[in-house]
């Protein structure tokens, strides 16, 4: 009896459900609330002013650049004074030193050639009195702290938004094998080859799947494991990095690794995706499933018993 496989969608199979996952986030984005940046912006502006206050306006702020960079919060902030703000992998390469604020506030001289670095690029327009050698005004102190509380915030809120729709998909799509499909969640292991595996009708979550993590691993009752991408993508261009260039590639390795008769690599998708890479994906092996559409996933696993 030949095995059974997930779906393959035609085109206008595709875009039925790319057109809806992209009204889906629409909705989320238009009705999510403006409590979470506004909450983020005073966070974010209290951190600033603490830095303006403890450092005379920038004033000190090299002689105190342990204290500063050695307080988590100070730290994350601290980067936004450059402009563009300086990541955290930039500052530590540039500055060839940890970042770590534990560390740094132990180790004065590591923090004070991490601040020359972040004010290599501050923002002369936020904070011109400082390369003016001069006192700031406080209507230039308090522009500069919205400025920069507001650049933080907005920041912070897309990470978040980033981090945290993928979490809940994640979470999402295990409770929905849990409770609707019979799986059980086991704790993670490294997936080597097939042996290592959750028995059949169990998963866990993020591991390494040979060479390549997959968010979430399921043992099907019929043997095989179907590995779960959990993609979340805000644009067009987005989806191609989510799917093609991530996805796709996994499913590919994870077919040479394992052979075609053991695996089956899948993707759960949320948000905006361009139909063409769906297709694309679609053809070098990944099997496409939508998180606001589970019952196909739901009809695989019951059919692959």
């Amino acid at each position: 009896m030949p095995q059974q496989m997930p779906p393959l969608w035609s085109p206008s199979e595709l875009e039925q459900q790319r057109e809806a996952s992209i009204e889906l986030f629409r909705i989320e984005r238009t009705s999510e609330p403006l409590e979470q940046y506004l909450t983020q912006f005073e966070v974010s502006k209290a951190a600033i002013d603490t830095i303006l206050e403890l450092t005379v306006d920038l004033k000190t702020v090299e002689d105190l650049a342990a204290e500063v960079l050695g307080d988590p919060d100070l730290a994350d902030v601290a980067r936004y004074l450059a402009s563009p703000p300086i990541s955290n992998d930039d500052l530590r390469t540039i500055a060839d030193s940890t970042t770590t604020p534990s560390k740094v506030k132990s180790d004065p001289e590591a923090a004070r050639r991490l601040m020359k670095v972040i004010l290599l690029g501050l923002d002369r327009e936020r904070f011109p009195w400082f390369s003016e050698g001069r006192q700031a005004s406080e209507a230039e102190r308090n522009t500069a702290a919205v400025a920069t509380a507001a650049m933080h915030a907005f920041r912070w809120v897309e990470t978040w938004r980033r981090n945290n729709g993928k979490q809940m998909q994640e979470a999402a799509v295990k409770s929905f094998l849990a409770n609707e499909c019979g799986f059980t969640e086991v704790p993670t292991r490294k997936i080597p080859n097939l042996s290592q595996a959750p028995n059949p009708g169990e998963f866990c979550g993020e591991t390494l799947v040979g060479t390549r993590k997959a968010d979430i691993a399921v043992r099907l009752f019929d043997g095989r494991l179907m590995p779960i991408e959990c993609k979340v993508s805000n644009s067009g261009t987005n989806s191609y990095k989510r799917i093609n260039n991530d996805a796709a590639v996994k499913a590919t390795v994870w077919t040479i690794e394992f052979g075609s008769v053991n695996i089956v690599p899948a993707a759960m998708m949320s948000g905006v995706f361009v139909l063409n890479n769906l297709e694309y994906a679609q053809e070098k092996g990944l099997y496409l499933f939508w998180a606001h559409d589970l019952d196909p996933l739901k009809e695989f696993l019951n059919l692959a018993r």
